[in-house]
């Protein structure tokens, strides 16, 4: 896990990621950004975003992606998915044990990880499909357990949800699939389970068409902006299914079928 490369970033973003990371580190909330470093557009929100980041000064351990269907980018008026950081010391194995307080809302999300195995540094070209699948490792199942420091993240912009590092919050990562980079990750079922009963089902189609395409998208878009994906870096694609709704004591499983199944327990 490395730091990599970040951009410059301006006092207000240095600014803006330090209360948001305050908030993260203390496991509070806000209602917003003071204006003076709240962002207004998409590039100002990643540079609020970097702010964070510096002011954590955690390793970092990939990527998330998000907003990857249609009904979410149209929820928040934006035309293409928006991205995150890793922090490793967020990202554990499955199953895996959420403490009790240990996020502000008990939501998961199954998706479709992918484990790079060389760097995608940043170029002037954009990465062909064929390129960034040569250079990915391992599919993985996991869940994310996506957290916002804003108390109604609902009600906020997506240049917010950005800069709050794209609601990131926990990962669980499930073991690498047997033959996962040759399957049709599109047609794969997903099916979640909230203690053992059927609480959501989807497919990989739902992201982004292929989970596949968000990876693509992800590549150029950090290259754009002069970040490279970094051997062993995880990036998780966005939620197969609905988001699903939790509460303390909760045993989720996420069954991926034939890639396998994750598992989270949120304590009480």
């Amino acid at each position: 896990m490395t730091r990599g490369r970040e951009p410059k970033i301006g006092a207000a973003a240095l600014r803006g990621g330090a209360l948001l990371w305050e908030a993260w580190r203390n496991g509070a909330q806000i209602d917003a950004l003071p204006a003076d470093c709240r962002p207004g557009t998409v590039e100002e929100a990643y540079a609020v975003q970097d702010g964070l980041a510096a002011s954590a000064g955690l390793a970092v351990a990939g990527y998330k992606i998000g907003a990857t269907n249609a009904s979410v980018q149209a929820r928040f008026g934006v035309d293409a998915p928006f991205s995150g950081r890793l922090f490793a010391d967020f990202v554990g194995d499955s199953p895996l044990i959420v403490p009790p307080g240990g996020v502000n809302f008990h939501t998961v999300e199954p998706e479709f990880d992918f484990v790079m195995g060389r760097a995608l540094s940043p170029r002037a070209a954009p990465y062909t499909r064929e390129e960034v699948r040569e250079a990915v490792a391992s599919v993985h199942p996991a869940i994310e357990v996506p957290d916002s420091r804003y108390a109604d993240w609902l009600s906020m912009t997506a240049a917010d949800l950005i800069a709050d590092n794209a609601i990131a919050g926990l990962l669980c990562l499930g073991p690498a699939a047997a033959g996962g980079l040759a399957r049709d990750l599109a047609a794969q079922p997903v099916i979640v389970r909230v203690n053992g009963a059927p609480a959501s089902e989807g497919a990989g189609r739902n992201v982004l068409g292929d989970p596949w395409n968000a990876l693509v998208w992800l590549a150029n878009r950090l290259s754009d902006r002069g970040i490279g994906l970094e051997a062993g870096h995880v990036v998780t694609t966005g939620s197969a299914t609905d988001i699903v709704r939790c509460q303390p004591g909760d045993t989720v499983t996420a069954d991926f079928g034939p890639l396998g199944e994750v598992e989270v327990r949120f304590g009480d």
